[in-house]
């Protein structure tokens, strides 16, 4: 045992109640919908990042990690230890996964008055075969604690979480820890979502392609991770997972959860495969407004504009027994952007490594209002890497060269054309599903770009793609100033990791 993970000594241990009795135990916290199912509101409504901690013990930590001393860990770990000494304590076993090289046995702790987010957390993961087998990861968890502060021992496999009543805090820290140990094993754990597409090729035969899609909130991954791209008979899409995978180095990538955490805002019948999984009464739901009678208001924001359900996955239309992708064929970066990114691009291993490495996007008003519009960036848009971030790209590289059949590509589900006072035009879901449609097909047509290096469509059955390509908006004069605007800004980004390849970081350079 890691000698930062010490037993609890408890008055009072609540062992792996069942969903139900959860339920029960939050009753008092619970607004009940008009379709049954429960709905919590938290103090707390977002995750506190700024209050996240990795502990610097055997690790190195990343430009945008910030670390707790051991020292320091360890002391407060056990005023926590002391605390729950004379507590009631609820202990939740779950496992994360399916694939038996990529399980992992949970462990939660918290304080019996908080049984909603257990109550949250039950069906995020799996029944474990042995709830007393020795935990791989531990969360510890006391929303009441005086000061708020989340601190992970990567290396112990242990979370403290305190002082935050935030559902997404519990369910993040365990899938935290499983990508650190996926990476440790020479694979990538990757904030992504995962699915099939059966299509038939130019030949006509019926073929399976696996895409992984990665996208900063409000750039539509969900959307597009639960499309069905308009597919009919023999062809179809198969839905695996909605947030992480565990990507092996041969591009297998493992499924985590059971069911799916959605973002609520503005959900209705239009987006009809999210919305029927919403509306059964096995959903569960926290920070969505409940009016007298069960009424929930997908629409209103007065408690947040981050507003949550989790979803089972059975009852997401499209998805099957499986949570597992057995091959990453189409690696999809998902952006937001306004102006001269075209609506696809599909670009080289070192291209795809380097636009990883970006993550970009732009700020939506459902994020920070006071920075809409303005360019935002996350290595892999994953705020939950563990270790220095340049070495997430570098092994993709590595992957993408070992597996020639996997190929990445850069989607904007913005907007092109973009001027001032003028937000240019759309570029709808039905331009982005049927790219990737065709991407699954192959039936583009490519050219190399001359400012970017990377290729893009001059022909896309289904789509008049000249007429979305950005450089028909704009002057001659006002493109190239436009792409060393971005350039620059891609440069300065990439230039924060003193530790990345060369070749990864020239990527964005002139073509």
């Amino acid at each position: 045992m890691h000698p930062f993970r010490q037993p609890l000594e408890l008055a009072r241990l609540i062992d792996n109640p069942t969903a139900a009795q959860l339920r029960e135990m939050a009753r008092g916290e619970e607004h009940t919908t008009e379709f049954g199912s429960p709905c919590y509101v938290s103090e707390a409504r977002n995750r506190s990042a700024k209050k996240t901690y990795l502990v610097e013990d055997g690790i190195t930590l990343g430009v945008d990690q910030q670390g707790i001393s051991l020292e320091k860990a360890t002391a407060l770990a056990a005023e926590v230890h002391r605390y729950l000494a004379d507590r009631s304590v609820i202990r939740l076993d779950r496992q994360m996964g399916l694939d038996a090289g990529h399980t992992y046995h949970c462990r939660l702790y918290i304080t019996e008055p908080y049984a909603r987010i257990p109550a949250m957390w039950i069906h995020s993961l799996f029944a474990p075969a042995d709830k007393d087998k020795e935990p791989d990861l531990i969360s510890i968890y006391v929303p009441e604690w005086p000061e708020r502060v989340i601190f992970c021992h990567p290396l112990a496999g242990v979370t403290y979480i305190l002082g935050t009543d935030y559902f997404g805090e519990c369910k993040k820290s365990f899938l935290r820890m499983a990508m650190f140990r996926t990476k440790q094993k020479g694979g990538l754990g990757l904030h992504a979502g995962s699915k099939v597409l059966r299509v038939r090729d130019a030949a006509g035969e019926l073929k399976d392609v696996g895409f992984i899609l990665f996208g900063l909130s409000g750039t539509g991954k969900t959307t597009l991770t639960i499309h069905d791209h308009g597919l009919t008979g023999d062809e179809r899409v198969i839905i695996r997972q909605d947030d992480i995978v565990l990507m092996d180095p041969d591009g297998f990538c493992a499924g985590t959860e059971d069911g799916f955490y959605i973002k609520t805002d503005g959900l209705d019948k239009p987006q009809k495969v999210l919305y029927e999984a919403a509306v059964s009464p096995n959903a569960l739901f926290e920070n969505i407004k409940v009016f007298e009678g069960g009424v929930i208001d997908f629409f209103n924001q007065e408690l947040t504009s981050n507003g949550r359900g989790i979803v089972l996955r059975k009852e997401v239309a499209g998805s099957d027994d499986s949570i597992d992708l057995q091959k990453a064929h189409k690696i999809i970066f998902i952006t937001r952007r306004n102006d001269i990114v075209p609506p696809l691009a599909r670009l080289n291993p070192v291209q795809g490594a380097a636009y990883f490495m970006l993550g970009e996007s732009i700020e939506t008003s459902a994020g920070d209002p006071t920075k809409a519009g303005q360019s935002k960036r996350e290595v892999g848009t994953n705020p939950f890497i563990v270790g220095p971030e340049e070495e997430e790209g570098q092994r993709l590289l590595e992957i993408l060269r070992n597996n020639p059949d996997m190929e990445c590509y850069l989607l904007n589900t913005g907007s092109v054309g973009a001027h001032e006072g003028d937000a240019g035009i759309k570029l709808s879901i039905k331009v982005s599903t049927t790219l990737m449609k065709e991407i699954a097909k192959g039936g583009i047509e490519w050219t190399v770009d001359p400012d970017w290096g990377y290729e893009v469509p001059v022909s896309v059955p289904g789509l008049d793609i000249g007429e979305i390509m950005p450089r028909r908006f704009y002057s001659v004069e006002e493109y190239q100033s436009r792409v060393e605007k971005l350039r620059n800004e891609r440069r300065e980004w990439l230039a924060r990791f003193p530790g990345l390849a060369e070749e990864i970081r020239a990527a964005v350079e002139k073509a």
